[in-house]
């Protein structure tokens, strides 16, 4: 970790008027320490580890198991070590003398789970025995972890542009396939995305996902080739499709998923439903808009609240089982 970097996790401590962060791993439970303070995400790890960054100034703090001494070796400040649980107590407790209100990878009532990284019995050592007010990581945490440089927004649209291709391609053959009785199925739409995702330079860590019929109703449903139900004119068919530029650790993903009816017009209801979902949408972002014209923080549960209650309004409340965008959207 460079000295910028310090400064720069120093200074949002402060604005965040806190004491300090507390970075805490075992096995590799907390991948955003990794990140965030430029760790091997491969090293080994079999033992307790803590780096304690004050917010004003002060020399970063180190504490590892004399086993493992060098894990933290390449972050700048001062190494403690230990060996029995009393002795990682002991020094633990030392390390954080004049800090009242530290941050940690913590969520309150596990609100956000995706922060949410340190087990319980350490947040009770640091607030029962060291009197430590432990508040969320969240904030500082999408400071360095959300905040997108250039490249990674044109990340984002190149994969934009490639993967779209791949859709156009994927919805041509299921018309192709369905015509004069002809038909397809919903694995091997699948199958041929994923190669098109191959050969056009992207990579994707599962899917994409195909599914037809009362299938398109089930969020996160996957065909297999045992499973796959055919596709032909008449049906109602969902592709949900992902992926992001190959080769490339940093590069953004990019998530769409799409709707159709195969050689006929929408029905009605169709049509309403459609409608319905594109208006929540619109809701979402003009409330994101409206916010940030105001320069007004809002947080996630507040967009997804706009669009939810566009669904809630129209009678369709309890079919909304999933959420907006891939955040996790709480009211705190």
């Amino acid at each position: 970790m460079t000295s910028s970097r310090l400064e720069q996790i120093q200074a949002a401590i402060r604005d965040q008027h806190l004491d300090g962060w507390l970075f805490y791993d075992h096995h590799h439970r907390d991948p955003i320490a990794y990140r965030i303070l430029s760790l091997d995400e491969n090293s080994f790890v079999s033992r307790r580890w803590y780096y304690y960054i004050p917010a004003h100034g002060g020399v970063p703090q180190k504490l590892v198991h004399r086993i493992e001494s060098g894990k933290l070796d390449s972050l700048p400040g001062e190494k403690n070590e230990y060996s029995s649980w009393q002795e990682l107590e002991q020094k633990l407790e030392a390390m954080l003398v004049g800090s009242e209100k530290i941050a940690m990878q913590y969520s309150p009532r596990n609100a956000i789970m995706y922060v949410s990284m340190v087990d319980a019995g350490t947040i009770e050592f640091l607030r029962d025995v060291v009197g430590m007010e432990i508040v969320s990581s969240a904030d500082l945490v999408s400071i360095f972890e959300a905040i997108l440089t250039e490249a990674q927004i044109e990340s984002h649209f190149a994969a934009q542009r490639k993967l779209d291709e791949v859709l156009r391609a994927g919805w041509q053959l299921i018309s192709d396939s369905t015509k004069n009785g002809g038909h397809t199925d919903e694995f091997s739409i699948v199958e041929f995305l994923q190669r098109g995702i191959t050969s056009a330079g992207l990579f994707t860590d599962h899917g994409p996902n195909c599914s037809a019929g009362p299938n398109s109703a089930d969020s996160h449903y996957e065909p297999t080739r045992e499973s796959s139900r055919p596709i032909r004119s008449g049906d109602f068919v969902l592709i949900d499709i992902w992926a992001k530029l190959a080769n490339d650790p940093t590069a953004i993903w990019y998530d769409i998923t799409t709707t159709a009816v195969v050689g006929r017009t929408p029905t009605p209801r169709e049509q309403q439903i459609f409608n319905i979902v594109r208006d929540a949408r619109d809701a979402a972002i003009k409330t994101i808009q409206s916010a940030y014209a105001q320069n007004q923080p809002i947080a996630g549960w507040q967009a997804d609240d706009a669009a939810r209650n566009v669904i809630r309004v129209a009678g369709f409340g309890e079919f909304f089982t999933h959420r907006t965008g891939h955040s996790a959207p709480r009211q705190p």
